[in-house]
């Protein structure tokens, strides 16, 4: 029986470019000279660390722009809120999303339903799984998940025949 699941998850590697890539360009730049700017990479968890939030704010916006040169979607990133770490310095936790979110995951499974087409949607961990008798429902449903959810950046993948 034809099918394929509906995940979300980020290109780790593209993302340590990226963070890579930022952090060259905030150690080259003149505005950020003598200063603490960086960010720094546990797994799946980003902390930009800057002398004050309007710096961090650039830091930020390198980080960003980094990512989507990467074709990694910024809809991954959660920004944490801004924490004060002595003196002026300040540190923003910024978390990579990875996996769909059960909540998010019902609103699909009830999308899929709710639409009509001869498809069976179930959730299978972080992913959904959506089965079919024929191709073309499968194509349709695809094409409805994309134009519909939208809050986060969701891929198609192990498309059986």
């Amino acid at each position: 029986m034809p099918s394929f699941d509906v995940v979300s998850e980020a290109n780790a590697v593209e993302v340590k470019n990226a963070v890579d890539q930022a952090n060259k360009e905030i150690s080259t730049r003149f505005d950020f000279k003598g200063s603490d700017a960086r960010v720094e990479q546990k797994e799946r968890e980003l902390t930009a660390y800057a002398d004050s939030e309007f710096q961090l704010n650039q830091v930020r916006d390198v980080l960003t722009g980094k990512m989507a040169k990467r074709n990694v979607d910024v809809r991954f990133l959660d920004m944490g809120k801004i924490e004060k770490i002595g003196g002026d310095k300040v540190k923003q936790v910024i978390k990579v999303k990875n996996g769909i979110e059960s909540d998010t995951a019902k609103k699909i499974v009830r999308l899929v339903k709710d639409s009509k087409i001869k498809v069976q949607a179930s959730i299978q961990g972080d992913a959904v799984r959506v089965t079919g008798a024929k191709r073309d429902d499968l194509q349709a449903t695809i094409a409805l998940l994309r134009k519909d959810v939208t809050d986060l950046p969701l891929e198609f993948n192990n498309f059986r025949d």
